[in-house]
């Protein structure tokens, strides 16, 4: 129980829809919720056949945090090409985040999106995506080695400079620091009203804000959920995410 809020925040999960043998199931990988149990008691939110009214589930929500997944955003929600042919989608999964996305930044619901969840919040505001990051010219390649062991895809591979005078710097985070990197996809045009955090050494934009969101509003393109407790920049972020979450509770328990 927290001392300052009469119960722990909720915090939606978002969860894929994957077949698994002849089951078609509802997943999320564990970090995600152990991570949102840090700022709450985690609820993991399905992906339906048709999706929920985002509002209804906002009714009883302090928080979401939107996951990375093994699955891409549809690129005819930005009007991009057609993914290359082996693309994993999750239809189910974008008729629920990306519309949840919006209707929570509207009611100032705090939310913190994580690698496709970063993609998704682009996505959901009206920005568009690179589909195959290491194949344009000039940027690096931010996918992971398929064959490493999962220590090693999850270790730090590159550095992200933060631009000043944003959320990251009034959070006190360092002006620099290095980042996992486990993505194919990533930001082409920024969406309106967000604002770039950090970025990668080419250019890439790693983080974003914004600013005139009623609520806390945070994306970053790699996975900090992965042992965040054992990194000060990861903890500093769901640190922040809590502390949104706690006074949202605050606020819907003082209207009631």
């Amino acid at each position: 129980m927290n001392e300052r809020a009469g119960r722990l925040p909720l915090i939606g999960v978002s969860a894929c829809r994957q077949q698994l043998g002849k089951n078609s199931s509802h997943t999320v990988g564990d970090k995600y919720v152990e991570a949102a149990g840090f700022a709450g008691l985690p609820l993991i939110l399905p992906a339906r056949d048709v999706a929920s009214d985002p509002n209804l589930v906002l009714e009883h929500l302090d928080g979401i945090l939107f996951t990375g997944s093994p699955s891409n955003v549809e690129p005819h929600h930005y009007n991009g090409a057609p993914s290359v042919e082996g693309t994993r989608h999750d239809v189910f999964r974008d008729r629920l985040t990306l519309p949840l996305l919006q209707a929570a930044i509207a009611r100032g619901v705090p939310v913190f999106c994580v690698c496709r969840g970063f993609q998704e919040l682009n996505v959901s505001l009206g920005g568009t995506l690179h589909q195959r990051v290491q194949e344009l010219p000039g940027y690096l390649d931010h996918r992971e080695s398929q064959d490493a062991p999962l220590e090693e895809q999850y270790s730090p591979r590159h550095l992200v400079t933060c631009q000043p005078g944003g959320k990251f710097e009034q959070m006190g985070l360092p002006a620099r620091f290095m980042v996992n990197s486990l993505h194919s996809q990533g930001i082409d045009r920024l969406a309106a009203g967000l604002r770039a955090e950090a970025l990668a050494p080419d250019g890439l934009i790693e983080a974003v804000s914004m600013d005139d969101a009623p609520g806390f509003v945070v994306g970053v393109q790699w996975h900090p959920e992965y042992r965040f407790a054992e990194n000060p920049v990861s903890l500093r972020l769901f640190e922040a995410f809590r502390e949104a979450c706690i006074a949202h509770a605050l606020r819907r328990e003082k209207a009631l």
